[in-house]
């Protein structure tokens, strides 16, 4: 057997016993996921006077997807079987960074792009990962979005920034991979509201 072929079968019964994870299945998976609910402690002191829409972020497939994501190695997806997000990667993120700013009171509203009312400015953003790694025998969620403030009236990018977040899973259990997720979406939400919050703040 050669060296690229023993490599491959090692890396495939790694994966098969460790992650219990499958190359897209055709089966529609009966378990649906979601967030934990969002326990943020962030509180602004004032609240700005400007209202805030939260388009959905942009993901190209598979992160635009609704399949809970491994990536073991830096060429391959891979997804956990069985499972799914109550909706696509995209959606769930949108909807805990709209909750997330609404709490956090920095801006007097925050509506999401379901919403047709206008508002001041707007968040725009990427995702550019949204899956599972392997670290030795660890297993991390990864989120990465890149975001830009965007004042609706002139179309000028106010702020633009990137935000990367990785929390390791106590277990290779789905149960335990999306609580890490979870702690991963709340901690990026919460960047996002402080770098929202700081965003064309006048100088003191």
């Amino acid at each position: 057997m050669s060296l690229r072929r023993a490599a491959y079968v090692a890396t495939t019964v790694f994966l098969g016993t460790i992650t219990g994870c499958t190359v897209f299945p055709n089966l529609e998976p009966p378990r649906v996921m979601d967030f934990a609910a969002p326990s943020s402690d962030i509180r602004a002191d004032q609240t700005r006077p400007l209202s805030l829409r939260v388009d959905t972020p942009y993901a190209s497939d598979p992160l635009g997807t609704n399949r809970i994501l491994a990536k073991p190695t830096p060429l391959e997806f891979q997804i956990y079987p069985a499972v799914r997000w109550r909706d696509t990667a995209p959606v769930v993120m949108r909807d805990l960074l709209v909750e997330t700013l609404r709490e956090s009171n920095v801006f007097s509203l925050v509506i999401s792009d379901t919403n047709p009312a206008n508002a001041d400015w707007t968040l725009v953003s990427e995702l550019t990962a949204f899956h599972t790694e392997y670290q030795a025998e660890n297993i991390q969620a990864v989120i990465e979005l890149h975001g830009q403030l965007v004042h609706n009236q002139s179309r000028k990018t106010l702020c633009a920034s990137s935000f990367q977040v990785q929390e390791r899973s106590e277990s290779v259990a789905i149960e335990q991979v999306v609580e890490a997720f979870s702690r991963a979406g709340l901690e990026l939400s919460e960047s996002v509201v402080r770098w929202a919050g700081k965003c064309h703040q006048p100088n003191p």
